[in-house]
């Protein structure tokens, strides 16, 4: 019989699992969201209780189990053009940077990376943004990269289709330059173009393990994901994104989040804004 009440010992297990795992820190106040989401693992997968589900996961998964778990875990909210403050600043300070180049010599290829991308709006918000400011031809070698450690948005992501809903705050001429509309079975939905969609790659990272990148990023946006983290993981994390951000690179955070009290190296620009001296 199937029980899915979770006890404070269960919670207590399950929480240090995900920390160990991708370093999202679930305080007590989110055991009510672990028993929800894991209770429906445990009716998907046929285990009989939290216990039986935790001893499987630590003693016998090869990992596909985990990544699942973690899926139901991490929370994933976001939409286009989110926290447009930042949309502006690209926009207006960071885009005609590029223009200018760096020491009066004109870069050749820009990187960006969206870091907890969830369902894509993010780096399509940017490709469209860039498409926007320089033009289908804009001289430069542009790839946007998207991340996160959920399989199930990711593939939502690269699809590329949202219900219309989603894209209500934009512009009617932006939706119809950058948008194809659904008919028939997917009349209410719409696809991002191709031209937007070649210019995003996306892949299942877990930011706390290392990095594989073999270029440096000239813009990294995490926004709004290390609120789920504690202290120590902030600082490891946000020292590994200076690490990997050219010289003069940006690092965009939450609005509500702040870098105030950890150790790191970057310049304050404005309020969730850093620069790479």
């Amino acid at each position: 019989m199937l029980s899915t009440e979770l006890s404070d010992r269960d919670f207590r297990r399950f929480s240090d699992l995900v920390y160990k795992r991708c370093g999202i820190n679930l305080h007590e106040g989110k055991k009510e969201l672990v028993r929800a989401r894991l209770g429906k693992r445990l009716r998907e997968t046929g285990f009989k209780d939290f216990n039986a589900y935790y001893k499987f996961l630590t003693q016998k998964d090869n990992g596909h189990e985990l990544v699942k778990m973690l899926d139901a875990i991490s929370t994933n909210l976001t939409s286009f053009f989110r926290e447009e403050k930042h949309f502006d600043f690209l926009n207006q300070v960071v885009f005609p940077s590029y223009v200018a180049g760096r020491n009066g010599k004109r870069l050749q290829r820009l990187r960006f990376w969206s870091a907890g991308c969830s369902s894509g709006e993010e780096p399509y918000s940017l490709a469209i943004s860039l498409l926007e400011y320089f033009g289908d031809s804009p001289g430069f070698d542009i790839k946007i990269l998207g991340t996160d450690i959920s399989t199930k948005v990711l593939a939502q992501a690269k699809g590329g289709v949202y219900p219309a809903a989603r894209l209500e705050r934009m512009p009617s001429s932006v939706v119809r330059k950058y948008f194809q509309r659904g008919y028939g079975r997917q009349e209410g939905y719409f696809r991002v173009k191709l031209s937007v969609r070649a210019m995003v790659e996306f892949r299942r990272l877990n930011l706390i393990e290392p990095f594989p990148f073999k270029e440096a990023f000239n813009l990294i946006l995490c926004r709004n994901v290390m609120i789920y983290f504690d202290k120590s993981t902030q600082q490891t994390l946000a020292n590994k994104f200076y690490d990997a951000l050219t010289e003069e690179g940006y690092l965009f955070i939450g609005h509500s989040e702040t870098l105030t009290g950890i150790n790191h190296q970057f310049k304050y620009i404005r309020p969730s804004v850093y620069q790479k001296p």
